[in-house]
């Protein structure tokens, strides 16, 4: 799923994949800072990781400079780790830019940055540090959030196997086995939408689902709810988008996956129309099951907590072809 998610990703933001399907680097990245997939996932891990720390020194100013749980060490050397990986890259871009000089035509997202940050007449001058800073939460945030949401979508599926026949009805019926998913059929899938609404809000990008409050005294599963209580909803019900207007775009609180207003996440469009395809395709594409002699509920999902929620076990699945031979060439 990661190889997946980067490769989309660099492609859009750096004109290239860097990693192929064995997760090695590929000719394109073969001079690159990183030799592998499994090398960039360890940066990722540990950004994403440090980001979610308590750190005492934040709290306790004048233990600051003690660092004593080590995280402001270990957050200066994955800074520099990823400063020299995105440097490589912003080094490539301009390089092509003074080689073809007027001829030059921007084709991924670094080279529209450095055009941005070139232009005088722009209101907001972001620099060689904006252009590595946009690049970098472009790759990590696109690459970390869209694996893990579908890899979550994957596991609530095989954990309700109706649900899972389900959508591969949908599939067929409107898109049928002879061909691909394309972004235009997207909107003829109401069911598929609503899975991936409902996979945002039981495992939302940001951790920890926005909170809800009984409204009056309830009686749920035997359990005495009194009115005033906090709590999570934690059902996996594609159903309840289902005929929903609720989108994912800040403008309906029973679903902020990006978050709202000025500080939602600029990126939401690609990551959303990612995760959208690519569930999409994996299921259409592939009969998905859990190994021999493995129940449904033996499957862990449990997580671990960071700046995002991913799986604390990876997900093992046997995985095998459903449509026409030809189209896997």
């Amino acid at each position: 799923m990661s190889t997946l998610s980067m490769n989309v990703i660099t492609r859009m933001v750096l004109g290239k994949r860097l990693f192929d399907a064995a997760g090695d680097n590929g000719a394109a990245a073969a001079d690159g800072p990183v030799s592998s997939m499994a090398e960039f996932k360890c940066m990722m891990d540990e950004l994403l990781l440090l980001n979610g720390v308590l750190n005492v020194g934040d709290w306790i100013p004048w233990l600051d400079c003690l660092d004593l749980q080590g995280y402001v060490r270990r957050m200066k050397r994955i800074g520099e780790r990823f400063s020299a990986f995105i440097d490589h890259f912003v080094d490539e871009h301009a390089e092509r830019r003074r080689r073809e000089g007027d001829n030059f035509v921007a084709r991924d997202m670094v080279d529209v940055l450095m055009q941005i940050a070139d232009d005088p007449a722009f209101e907001v001058q972001i620099g060689r540090v904006g252009v590595k800073a946009f690049t970098q939460d472009l790759i990590v945030c696109g690459t970390d959030s869209s694996s893990s949401t579908v890899e979550w979508a994957i596991s609530e599926l095989l954990k309700k196997p109706s649900i899972f026949a389900t959508v591969t009805d949908e599939l067929d019926r409107v898109v049928g086995r002879g061909r691909w998913i394309t972004e235009k059929d997207l909107t003829c899938l109401p069911y598929l939408m609503a899975i991936v609404k409902e996979t945002m809000r039981m495992h939302p990008i940001v951790p920890l689902l926005v909170p809800r409050v009984a409204r009056e005294d309830a009686a749920v599963a035997g359990y005495d709810i009194p009115k005033g209580t906090m709590m999570l909803i934690n059902e996996f019900t594609p159903e309840r988008f289902v005929g929903s207007k609720v989108d994912v775009k800040g403008h309906d609180f029973e679903l902020l996956p990006f978050g709202s207003g000025r500080r939602m996440c600029p990126g939401y469009n690609l990551g959303l129309k990612e995760v959208q395809l690519s569930l999409a395709n994996l299921l259409h594409g592939f009969r998905w099951s859990l190994p021999e002699g493995m129940a449904k509920e033996d499957l862990s999902m449990d997580e671990v907590f960071g700046l995002s929620a991913t799986r604390k076990y990876p997900l093992e699945v046997v995985v095998q072809p459903r449509l026409s031979s030809e189209l896997y060439a």
